[in-house]
């Protein structure tokens, strides 16, 4: 597993960022803890957990697996329900006795929300910093205009600036690849990803034109579906290029995302020991220039926008500066 810098610090962490949302859910204690060893023995030292993951719990698991352990990883949380000062404080308390450590590595808000106060989140979230809770900050599914005021607002008054958003990011969900990912390659700001799978699509679980498995995600979740349904030409032939070159689906759609400009770890989560292998095997996956074009070809999710003076490629590329 390689190692990169992570944003404008001098840390180091995995190119593979464990996702833990899946402890204390689908797989219980025993299997959270393999599955962190062998996440490490590989060579992770990235993970990313949360205060809203089964109400606590998964923090909770986390905090009782890393137990001597803690000085080697780079521990993400996040804050939820609001971003009120007050409650960024206790949230980020809560956090911390649930995993029994005196920091984390890095807070993030989890959420906008509407009406936030700017001035006073930023405000907390620096003294968090400076109280050394937390060695950074970042958030979760930022625009790119939000992300630069909150470090406008920051800058201003010489407190912490946020160098991490977490987004969703798959050759289905392509969004972000509108000034998200551009102003992440220009400002140096670490992009952390998740549903790299687009909620199972991308990986052979689901066929095209076949129904749904009644123990599964799509059966419940509509957006499967309609996704399986609009894009199954494109499915197809993603299956196909796997399997042309003895690839596992998954691999190949993780490999996909961590190719892409500007992504600094795909967050992986799994719910048992055995899916894991997979995944660390999906990052020693390399694609040819020719080959990333091709895959990101298949699906016909680039957003499209009409409009004049080429604002189109403009607002994605990542080589204007």
């Amino acid at each position: 597993m390689n190692m990169i810098k992570f944003a404008n610090t001098d840390v180091e962490v995995s190119e593979m960022c464990l996702g833990t949302m899946m402890f204390g859910d689908r797989c219980d204690e025993a299997e959270s803890a393999r599955i962190l060893d062998t996440s490490m023995a590989a060579g992770v030292n990235f993970i990313d957990t949360a205060a809203a993951y089964c109400g606590g719990v998964t923090e909770e698991i986390l905090g009782r697996i890393i137990k001597g352990k803690r000085d080697d990883l780079f521990i993400a949380t996040k804050v939820t329900r609001t971003t009120d000062a007050d409650w960024i404080k206790q949230s980020l308390e809560e956090s911390l006795t649930r995993m029994d450590v005196d920091y984390v590595d890095m807070f993030m808000i989890h959420w906008p929300r509407e009406n936030m106060d700017i001035e006073a989140m930023m405000s907390t979230l620096n003294d968090a910093v400076v109280a050394g809770k937390t060695r950074y900050i970042g958030c979760c599914n930022f625009p790119a205009w939000l992300f630069a005021h909150c470090n406008a607002v920051a800058a201003r008054n010489g407190w912490a600036q946020m160098n991490n958003n977490q987004i969703p990011y798959n050759l289905i969900e392509r969004g972000v690849e509108v000034e998200v990912i551009p102003q992440a390659v220009a400002e140096n700001i670490a992009i952390t990803t998740y549903r790299s799978l687009s909620m199972g699509l991308l990986t052979g679980k689901y066929q095209p034109g076949q129904p749904m498995p009644e123990d599964s995600r799509g059966y419940t979740d509509k957006r499967v579906a309609v996704w399986l349904e609009k894009y199954a030409d494109g499915i197809t032939k993603f299956f196909q290029f796997a399997a042309d070159r003895n690839l596992h689906p998954a691999q190949l759609a993780v490999a996909w995302v961590h190719h892409s400009p500007g992504v600094a770890a795909p967050i992986v989560g799994v719910s048992s020991e055995r899916q894991l292998q997979a995944s660390i095997d999906a990052f020693d996956v390399v694609l040819s220039a020719d080959e990333y074009e091709e895959l990101t070809g298949l699906f016909d999710t680039a957003v499209k926008e009409e409009t004049g003076g080429n604002y189109p490629n403009l607002r994605r590329m990542t080589t204007l500066v």
